[in-house]
């Protein structure tokens, strides 16, 4: 039997540092930190909850950060 596959590891990141900033820069700033998806989604809205290594989340509410999380 195969053995089960390593995630590859993801950017040791504080999500919370990015509440508060501008959605642009916020975004800037974790691809530059070597995040391969970064996900920005106005409140409310509908989203499949699958855990995606590599993938930061941000609630953008009029052009601000104003939640995070990983996956």
């Amino acid at each position: 039997m195969a053995s089960l596959p390593t995630p590859p590891a993801q950017p040791d990141d504080a999500p919370d540092a990015y509440v508060g900033l501008a959605a642009d820069a916020a975004e800037q700033l974790a691809r530059s930190r070597g995040w391969d998806t970064v996900r920005a989604v106005p409140p409310g809205s509908f989203l499949t909850m699958e855990f995606r290594s590599g993938r930061i989340n941000f609630q953008v509410e009029d052009a601000t950060v104003t939640r995070c999380w990983v996956g």
